[in-house]
């Protein structure tokens, strides 16, 4: 029905990021991007949690390399995740994290780079980097402050502490809580709502957003201007238009 599922699929450590999961994220996020019969994207993790971030065993592992060598391997996964990370932001198709048990670290920059969240209520985030001599990554310093502002996210890099799915949705991280074991019914319901929806301009209103944090008032006018007229020469538009007049829900095709 017009939804990708990718599975973050490392049970036994949490589905912490290891070098194979991130070029896993890369190669379909790139292929999901450009696949028109797609039209929404589930990001969830298999085993009961999202992720816990970066593999802190991998991280003990590299103490033996010289510090140049360790850069190196650190830039080198670093390139990846960034590049599923930008591919989920810009994707034309509406992304929806469905978050269960632990989001860490890294896994809370992939659930802020999605557009929207679905937890568990007994899902919690924790930016925890700071346990372990580190600073945020991943994007987290990018969404965050725009999620949350400024003071909560340095809360949350200075001061890690497990917050509740429900106290996460009130700061604005997370858009809907679910009991646990509604969680994949559903996230499934909301996917399906969504890839039945106007995709096209979906896309419009994604790139529309992201650009506004950059843009002075005159640009996002015009900006806003060229992506409605664009809008308007669709057959979900079309179609929107008849539904309301006939007074009918609408049967949209994503272009």
């Amino acid at each position: 029905e017009h939804i990708a599922t990718i599975t973050l699929n490392r049970p036994e450590a949490r589905n912490a990021l290891s070098l194979e999961m991130r070029t896993g994220l890369a190669e379909y996020t790139a292929q999901l991007q450009f696949d028109p019969d797609v039209r929404c994207v589930v990001l969830r993790g298999a085993g009961g949690h999202f992720m816990a971030g970066g593999d802190v065993k991998g991280f003990q592992q590299r103490q033996s390399l010289s510090p140049a060598e360790r850069q190196r391997e650190v830039l080198k996964g670093l390139h990846l995740l960034h590049y599923a990370i930008y591919r989920l932001r810009r994707m034309p198709k509406p992304v929806l994290a469905s978050v269960q048990g632990a989001a860490a670290g890294a896994g809370v920059s992939l659930m802020a780079a999605c557009d929207l969240a679905i937890a568990a209520d007994d899902a919690f985030v924790i930016l925890a980097y700071a346990n372990i001599g580190l600073c945020p990554d991943g994007s987290s310093t990018y969404f965050l402050p725009r999620l949350l502002g400024l003071r909560r996210t340095l809360e949350m890099a200075l001061l890690p502490e497990r917050m509740d799915a429900q106290t996460a949705r009130e700061w604005g991280l997370i858009n809907r809580v679910v009991p646990a074991a509604e969680l994949e019914a559903e996230t499934r319901k909301l996917a399906e709502r969504l890839a039945a929806g106007p995709t096209f301009a979906y896309a419009r209103a994604k790139a529309l957003l992201n650009a506004s944090f950059d843009s002075t008032l005159e640009t996002q006018l015009e900006l806003e201007g060229a992506a409605i007229a664009e809008c308007m020469t669709t057959a979900d538009h079309e179609e929107g238009v008849n539904a309301f007049v006939a007074k009918r829900a609408p049967r949209f095709v994503g272009h």
